[in-house]
C-alpha cells in the first residue's frame, strides 16, 4: 500500500522580545508555540538558540508532529537577513531541522503577511521600528529601522526612552523640590517609570538611563501604553507621527506616479497591538499626509507571512 507522506512547513518570527513559530500544512494553520527573544545582536546567540530551538520543538508537539517531519523552514528577524547573522540563525535551527531553512528579514514577513506577494506598505512598530514596501511592479523600499541609538522613531524602545526623557523634562520645567526625592504626586508617568525600573528618584532614573551598556527602554513601554498620564498620552501621539511619516515617505517613493488609486498600509508591532492611542494617531496622521493611505484595522502576525514563504519555497523547489 502506497504511504502518502504530509508535508509540514515552519515559519518563525524571530522578534527581540519574543520568538514565534508556526506549523502549518499545505492550507492549514496547525499550532503555534512563542518562547523568549532571538534577536541575536540583542541577546547574543547562546538566548537565541535556547528560544529558537524551544519555540519550533513546542510548535511541533503542538501540532503532533516531530521537527524531523518538516519539510521547508522560513525565519524572519530583525537584522537577519546580513548574511553573518543568517548563518548563524541557520545553523542554530539546522540542529533540530532536516529541512532548508530561508533566513529572511523581518519586514519581509511581515510585508508577506500582510499583502501576500501584492503591492503594500506594511509599518513594524516592536522593539524596533520600520516602513516597508513593494510597489505595483515588484519594486520595494524602505524609511526607518535605523537601530536604538540613533532611529527606530515610534517603537517600544523609543517610546520608553522618550517617557523618561519626558518626566526629567518635566521636572526641571517645575523647578520645585528636589530631584533626589520621589514625586509622584508631580506625574504619575514618573512613579511608573521608577517602578519599572525599581529606582526611587529621578536622579536614580537618570542614571539608569544612562547607564553602560545601556538600560532596556523596551522594558518601560508597558507602563506608558496604559498610563493615563499627560506625559505618556503626549509621547504616545508622537509615536503615532513618527510612524506615519515614515510610511509617508515610502507610499511616496513606490507610489507617486499612482496619484489617485489606493494604496494598502497595514501595521504589526507590540506598540501597535498594545497601545490603541499609537495607531489611532497613526492612521490620522497618514491620512492628513497622503489621502490615498488605505490603512487596515488589523495587526498583522508576520508569522503568518514566514508560514506563507515557507509553502511557496516547497513549491518552487518542487517545480525547479
Amino acid at each position: 500500500m502506497l504511504k502518502i507522506t504530509v508535508p509540514f512547513y515552519l515559519g518563525i518570527d524571530g522578534g527581540g522580545t519574543k520568538t514565534t513559530c508556526a506549523v502549518g500544512n499545505e492550507s492549514q494553520l496547525l499550532a503555534t508555540a512563542t518562547a523568549g527573544p532571538s534577536n541575536i545582536v540583542r541577546v547574543g546567540e547562546f538566548l537565541a538558540r535556547e528560544s529558537l530551538q524551544k519555540s519550533v520543538r513546542q510548535a511541533c508537539a503542538a501540532a503532533g508532529i516531530t521537527p524531523a517531519q518538516v519539510s521547508n523552514t522560513c525565519v524572519g528577524g530583525s537584522g537577519a537577513a546580513r548574511p553573518e547573522l543568517a548563518a548563524v540563525v541557520r545553523r542554530i535551527l539546522t540542529e533540530i531541522l532536516p529541512t532548508p531553512i530561508d533566513v529572511v528579514g523581518d519586514m519581509q514577513i511581515a510585508l508577506d503577511a500582510a499583502f501576500d506577494t501584492g503591492p503594500g506598505v506594511i509599518v513594524i512598530a516592536g522593539t524596533g521600528s520600520i516602513a516597508y514596501g513593494r510597489g505595483r511592479q515588484g519594486t520595494t523600499a524602505r524609511a526607518g529601522g535605523w537601530g536604538f541609538a540613533i532611529g527606530d522613531e515610534g517603537s517600544a524602545h523609543w517610546i520608553g526612552r522618550a517617557a523618561v526623557s519626558a518626566v526629567l523634562r518635566a521636572s526641571d520645567l517645575a523647578g520645585e523640590g528636589s530631584p533626589d526625592r520621589i514625586r509622584s504626586s508631580d506625574s504619575v508617568l514618573a512613579a511608573a517609570l521608577f517602578k519599572a525600573w525599581g529606582v526611587t528618584s529621578l536622579i536614580d532614573l537618570a542614571r539608569a538611563a544612562n547607564s553602560i551598556p545601556p538600560p532596556d527602554f523596551a522594558a518601560l513601554f508597558p507602563v506608558v501604553a496604559v498610563s493615563k498620564d499627560d506625559l505618556a498620552t503626549q509621547v504616545l501621539a508622537d509615536a503615532g507621527r513618527e510612524l506615519a511619516w515614515i510610511a509617508e515617505v515610502v507610499i511616496r517613493r513606490l507610489f507617486a506616479k499612482d496619484e489617485t488609486a489606493t494604496v494598502p498600509v497595514a501595521m504589526t508591532g507590540g506598540v501597535f497591538r498594545h497601545a490603541p492611542l499609537v495607531g489611532q494617531l497613526f492612521y490620522n496622521d497618514l491620512r492628513a499626509l497622503d489621502r490615498r493611505a488605505e490603512v487596515s484595522p488589523q495587526v498583522v502576525e508576520p508569522v503568518e507571512g514566514a508560514l506563507r514563504m515557507a509553502r511557496r519555497a516547497a513549491s518552487r523547489s518542487s517545480t525547479a
